[in-house]
C-alpha cells in the first residue's frame, strides 16, 4: 500500500476508534485493531496531537459547506426558508455516528476541536443569522451586530435541531422519526416564537 493510501486509511480507522474510545484510546490500541505495528502510525503522523488533528479535519472541515455561510445572508427569502434549508443540510451532513460522537467525545477533553469548531458555527451561521432576524423583526435594512440576547436565540435552534443527533447517537435512543420532517417542524417552532417576541433587546 502506496505511503498516502496508509495515511487515509489510518484517519478513516482514526475516525470509528475514535467514535467509539473516545480520545482517551491508544494509538497502540489503534494500531492493533488496524492489523499494523505502532511504529506505521507514526511513520505518518508524529504525534497523538498530529493524528486528531487530521481526524479534525476529515470529520468537522471536510463536511463542511462554504455555501452555508452566502445562503444564510442570500436575499429575497425569508430566514425561515434559509435557515430551513440549512439545517435540512446539515443534518444531511453531520447526523452521523462517528461525526456526532466525535464531536462530543472533543468537547469534554481538552483538545479544543469542539471550541474551533463551534467558533465557526458562531461566526458564519449563528451571528449572521442572529442579524437577519433583528432585521426581520424590525422589518428593516439595518444589520447591526446582534446582541447577546439574540445571539443566545440562535444558539437555543441550532441546540434544538442538533439533540435529534445526541439522542440518536450518544443515547442510543431508537428516533422514529422523520428527520428533515421534523427539522423543520423545530425551525418553524422557532420562528413562531422568534418574529412575535416584541420585548425590547
Amino acid at each position: 500500500m502506496r505511503g498516502e493510501e496508509r495515511e487515509k486509511l489510518i484517519v478513516t480507522e482514526a475516525v470509528r476508534f475514535f467514535a467509539e474510545s473516545g480520545f482517551e484510546g491508544q494509538t497502540r490500541e489503534l494500531a492493533k485493531r488496524m492489523g499494523v505495528s505502532h511504529a506505521v502510525i507514526y511513520r505518518h503522523f508524529e504525534s497523538k496531537d498530529a493524528l486528531i488533528e487530521r481526524v479534525y479535519e476529515h470529520v468537522f472541515l471536510e463536511r463542511w459547506n462554504p455555501d452555508w455561510e452566502q445562503l444564510v445572508l442570500e436575499g429575497g427569502r425569508s430566514l425561515q426558508d434559509r435557515l430551513t434549508q440549512f439545517y435540512i443540510e446539515y443534518s444531511e451532513r453531520v447526523f452521523d455516528y462517528d461525526w456526532v460522537r466525535i464531536f462530543v467525545s472533543s468537547g469534554l477533553k481538552s483538545y479544543g476541536l469542539t471550541e474551533r469548531y463551534l467558533d465557526i458555527i458562531r461566526t458564519k451561521i449563528i451571528e449572521p443569522a442572529a442579524m437577519e432576524l433583528r432585521a426581520s423583526r424590525q422589518n428593516a435594512e439595518d444589520r447591526a451586530a446582534p446582541n447577546t440576547d439574540e445571539v443566545e436565540l440562535l444558539w437555543g435552534l441550532h441546540g434544538a435541531v442538533f439533540y435529534i443527533a445526541i439522542r440518536k447517537f450518544v443515547y442510543n435512543m431508537p428516533l422514529e422519526i422523520d428527520v428533515e420532517a421534523t427539522v423543520r417542524a423545530t425551525v418553524t417552532n422557532f420562528f413562531e416564537g422568534a418574529l412575535h417576541d416584541t420585548s425590547p433587546h
